[in-house]
């Protein structure tokens, strides 16, 4: 099996930045297309980037240009770099890990991390 554990999260003004790391434990033998998703209240849950271990990397349109995805192989750790941050970035943000080669939706998923609150106000 596969955790994800999420961390970063906090309090932040809008325009700020925040960088989100979620850290990769157990079986770290297989590769996975690895994304981040979000919830805010009241809302259905949004992919909002993925790294695969190919070229290939995905951005919802609301984050583009603003968040970058990356991984450290050797710190198995994802991370997710966000900046000029906006009120509506506010939410839940859950790390998860599929199969691949490519993921973006929920069902592309098999293991989840527990979220790590962003509020940007």
């Amino acid at each position: 099996h596969v955790q994800l554990v999420e961390s970063g999260g906090g309090l932040v003004q809008a325009g700020g930045s925040l960088r989100l790391s979620c850290a990769v434990s157990g079986n770290t033998y297989r590769r996975y297309c690895m994304g981040w998703f979000r919830q805010a209240p009241g809302k259905e849950r949004e992919w909002v980037a993925s790294i695969s271990g190919t070229a290939w990397r995905g951005y919802a349109d609301s984050v583009k240009g603003r968040f970058s995805i990356s991984q450290d192989n050797a710190k198995n750790t994802l991370y997710l770099q966000m900046n000029s941050l906006r009120p509506e970035d506010s939410g839940m943000y859950c790390c998860a890990a599929g199969p691949g080669p490519y993921c973006r939706e929920a069902r592309d998923f098999g293991y989840w991390g527990q979220g790590t609150q962003v509020t940007v106000s």
